[in-house]
């Protein structure tokens, strides 16, 4: 296994990073997050696994005694976006095409499945030729991020409250504009699927929801067949388990051409800013029929991540949206 980044908050609230190798956890000395990390990586033009060894790698870190943070995070989270794109894995058309399809009515095919054809047969060009653009969206700031073992607060308002097991890329952009990708994580890009099945213009409105981000920021390659399982616990019992496929042998899109149409807006190049942006998936609970409720937890894992993203389902209280004249 190669090794990852994770942060975490000691019992006496300081912050630290450490590596995670061979299923040991070593302190990154004087190291507080992996934004640290990675500026001082970019300044000496190195990789963020060798810069972490030359700070050098101290103590063990007891991973049952701390508070794992998520794998990134900034100290302004206006200046973290979070981002995805749909329709991205085989299989990832099945279920909205039904979905939408029943909706409507019509057997004609769906935007969604004219959408997935599209990446399916231009979503992995050849080296330097840029492919077809994919469906994306916007998820929120940095507020929307938690932790595992955090609660995925699904608003008053909202109809569902469903899981969606991915993967991430985490960015970081530099003082010329320029995307630098730090590594991959383990992700909950949680999404109401009831608001998103009343009407597809309602897309958008679904996905302004937290997500959740395993601990590991993964700094290997990201391995072409990622096979994993996500599950949902009810009272510690297995409510629904399903295996779940990511990694490009399993998409219709490269990574590249994912990145390349995110990153094409100057807008999403600010120097300083840390971009999280979601790759999609082809499994939801919810498409089985399943309908997860407060307390129920949402589970996932997959190789070559060592720890599992936890998190149990809570409803935010109400909040009155009522807008204030001066």
């Amino acid at each position: 296994m190669g090794p990852s980044l994770l942060q975490f908050r000691a019992p006496d609230g300081q912050r630290g990073i450490a590596m995670l190798a061979d299923g040991a956890a070593r302190t990154v000395v004087g190291m507080r997050s992996v934004l640290d990390l990675a500026r001082q990586a970019l300044a000496m033009g190195d990789g963020l696994a060798e810069t972490a060894a030359r700070a050098g790698l101290g103590a063990p870190v007891d991973l049952d005694a701390v508070r794992l943070l998520p794998p990134v995070d900034h100290a302004d989270p206006a200046h973290l976006l979070l981002s995805g794109t749909g329709l991205t894995h085989f299989g990832s058309a099945e279920g909205r095409d039904r979905m939408h399809r029943a909706a409507a009515a019509d057997p004609a095919p769906t935007d969604s499945m004219r959408m997935f054809r599209m990446g399916v047969e231009g979503g992995k060009p050849g080296p330097g030729e840029t492919g077809v653009q994919p469906e994306w969206f916007y998820k929120g700031d940095g507020g929307a991020v938690v932790g595992t073992g955090e609660p995925l607060l699904s608003p008053a308002f909202a109809l569902d409250g469903g899981e969606e097991p991915e993967l991430a890329g985490i960015y970081l952009i530099d003082a010329a504009g320029t995307p630098v990708r730090l590594g991959f994580a383990l992700a909950n890009e949680f999404s109401d699927h009831v608001t998103e099945r009343g009407n597809y213009l309602w897309l958008a409105h679904s996905k302004l929801r937290p997500a959740a981000l395993g601990p590991e920021l993964w700094l290997g390659a990201l391995p072409p067949d990622v096979r994993g399982t996500s599950r949902i616990l009810r009272d510690g019992a297995v409510l629904w388990e399903k295996p779940f496929l990511s990694g490009e042998a399993n998409m219709s899109h490269t990574i590249e051409n994912l990145e390349r149409h995110h990153f094409k807006y100057a807008q999403f190049r600010r120097p300083g800013d840390v971009h999280v942006h979601f790759f999609g998936t082809a499994t939801l609970s919810f498409s089985d029929g399943v309908t997860a409720r407060p307390g129920d937890v949402f589970e996932i894992e997959a190789a070559p991540f060592s720890l599992p993203l936890r998190n149990p389902l809570a409803v935010a209280p109400a909040l009155d949206p009522a807008v204030t004249v001066l």
